[in-house]
C-alpha cells in the first residue's frame, strides 16, 4: 500500500512537471570565455537528474564492493559460530550418553570458533576425565581458563571436582585451598573442602571448618549435627593415641559444651579413659554427664567402672532410684554395684526387680552368675536359659572381680541383710 500511494504521488508529479514544461519549457544560457552552451530549463534538470542518479549508483556500487571483504568474514564468522553451537550441543548430548570420545572430539573441534569457549573446554574436560586421561584433561581446563581469566572459581571448581571424583586427593586440596583464597564465602567450595577433610581424616581442619560450614548453611542442621559429633570423636580417639593424658584432656576440654554434653561424646570419652585405667575419672564423668542429662546407656556404663570408692558409686546411684524408680537399667546397674561391695541379698533383690519390669540378657546373666555362686545350680542354670532365649540387642558384659567370693544359700550375710534372699519366680520364655 505504501509503494502504490508513493507510486500515485509520483505520477501526478510527473503529469504536473510535464503540463507545466508544455506551456512554457523555460530558456537557459551559459556562457564560459568563448564558448556558449543554450537549451531548455526542462532538458537542463532532466540531465541533472540522471547525473546525479548515475553518480549515486556509482558510489553505491563502489561502497558495496568495498564492504565486500568485511561482510564475507562477518559471514564467515556468523557460520562458524552456527556450526560451533551445533557442535557444543552435539558434544553435550554425547556427553550425558555416555559417548566419552566422540564427546571430547565434537566438544574441542570447533571451540575457537564458539561464542562460549569455557563450556566447551571444561565438558571436553569432564569427557577425558571419564576416559582416564589426565594430561587432556588438565590441558582442556588450562584452555578454559585462557578463555575467560574471570571464571577462575569456576574452573577450579570444576579441577576440583574432577580431581576428587579420580581420588587425587592431593591435588583436590591444593585447587581447593587456592579456590578459598579468592572465593572464601563460597558455598560449594566450603562444600568440596568439607568432603576432602572428610576423605583425608583430617578431622582438625575439618573441626577449624565447621563454624564456617555452619555460619554459610553449607549442610542441612541434622547432617552438621551428625558432622560434628564425628569430627569431635575422631579428634578424641586421634588425642587418645598419645601417651601424654594432658593431650586427651586438653582436647576434651577445647570441645564446645554442647556437644560434650551429648551421650555418644562422653561415652566416647569415657571408653579412652577407662582403656587407660583413670576410672575414678570416668566415674565423675559419667556421673556429671547423668545428673546433667538422664541417659540408660550412661548408667549400664557407670555400673561397670571400677572406681576406688566403689560404696560411694552406690550411694549416688541409689540417689538416682529416687527419680527413676522403675528404670531397669539402673536397677541392673545397682545389682552390679551391690555385687562389686559384696552386698548379695541386695544385689538379688535389685535384679529381680530389673527382671520383673523389663527381662534382660544381662540381668538374667548376671543374677544367674550370683545364684550359682550361692549354690542355687538349678535356679541358676534356669537364669542362664531364659537370658540365652530373650537375647536382648545391647546384652552389657558382666565382669565379677576375681577375689568375689559368694557365700552358699545358708551362708551368713551382711549386716542388715537378710540370712535368705528372696526367692526368684524364673519365667521360662519360649
Amino acid at each position: 500500500m505504501r509503494f502504490l500511494i508513493l507510486g500515485l504521488l509520483g505520477l501526478a508529479v510527473s503529469v504536473l512537471l510535464a503540463l507545466a514544461v508544455k506551456e512554457d519549457n523555460g530558456y537557459i544560457l551559459i556562457g564560459y570565455g568563448q564558448w556558449t552552451v543554450e537549451g531548455s530549463l526542462a532538458f537542463f534538470l532532466i540531465m541533472n537528474l540522471l547525473l546525479f542518479g548515475l553518480l549515486y549508483l556509482t558510489l553505491r556500487i563502489l561502497s558495496r564492493l568495498g564492504a565486500t571483504p568485511r561482510k564475507f568474514h562477518d559471514w564467515r564468522q556468523v557460520r562458524g559460530a552456527k556450526r560451533a553451537r551445533k557442535s557444543l550441543i552435539h558434544g553435550l548430548v554425547e556427553l550425558s550418553e555416555g559417548d566419552w570420545k566422540r564427546a571430547e572430539r565434537d566438544l574441542v573441534r570447533l571451540a575457537d570458533k564458539s561464542e562460549t569457549p569455557l563450556l566447551n573446554y571444561l565438558a571436553a574436560a569432564r569427557s577425558a576425565q571419564q576416559q582416564n586421561a589426565h594430561d587432556r584433561r588438565d590441558h582442556y581446563l588450562q584452555l578454559a581458563h585462557e578463555s575467560m581469566p574471570e571464571a577462575d572459581v569456576a574452573v577450579g571448581l570444576t579441577q576440583a571436582e574432577l580431581q576428587l571424583d579420580h581420588a587425587q586427593l592431593e591435588q583436590a586440596l591444593a585447587t581447593l585451598k587456592h579456590l578459598r583464597e579468592i572465593a572464601p564465602r563460597h558455598t560449594h567450595v566450603l562444600k568440596l573442602l568439607k568432603e576432602l577433610y572428610q576423605r583425608l581424616g583430617d578431622w582438625r581442619e575439618l573441626g577449624l571448618l565447621l563454624p564456617e560450614l555452619k555460619k554459610r548453611k553449607v549442610v542441612e542442621p541434622e547432617e552438621l549435627q551428625a558432622l560434628e559429633l564425628r569430627v569431635y570423636q575422631n579428634q578424641i580417639t586421634e588425642a587418645a593415641q598419645d601417651e601424654n593424658l594432658t593431650q586427651l584432656q586438653t582436647v576434651w576440654n577445647r570441645i564446645p559444651s554442647a556437644i560434650r554434653l551429648r551421650e555418644e561424646m562422653v561415652t566416647t570419652y569415657a571408653n579412652h579413659l577407662m582403656n587407660r585405667g583413670e576410672h575414678n575419672q570416668v566415674e565423675r564423668v559419667l556421673r556429671d554427664a547423668i545428673e546433667r542429662n538422664w541417659s540408660e546407656d550412661l548408667v549400664e556404663l557407670y555400673g561397670r567402672v571400677p572406681a576406688d570408692d566403689r560404696a560411694r558409686q552406690l550411694s549416688m546411684a541409689e540417689a538416682w532410684l529416687k527419680n527413676q524408680p522403675r528404670s531397669p537399667v539402673l536397677l541392673l546397674t545397682l545389682g552390679q554395684l551391690c555385687l562389686a561391695n559384696k552386698l548379695w541379698g541386695k544385689a538379688r533383690t535389685y535384679l529381680e526387680t530389673s527382671i520383673a519390669i523389663e527381662p534382660s540378657s544381662a540381668a538374667y546373666r548376671t543374677l544367674g552368675t550370683l545364684l550359682e555362686k550361692m549354690g542355687e545350680k538349678e535356679k541358676a542354670f534356669d537364669c542362664f536359659k531364659a537370658g540365652l532365649e530373650l537375647g536382648s540387642e545391647h546384652p552389657a558384659s558382666v565382669h565379677l572381680p576375681a577375689s568375689l567370693t559368694l557365700p552358699g544359700a545358708a551362708s551368713e550375710q551382711e549386716d542388715g541383710e537378710p540370712e535368705t534372699p528372696p526367692k526368684l519366680e524364673v519365667v521360662n520364655r519360649q
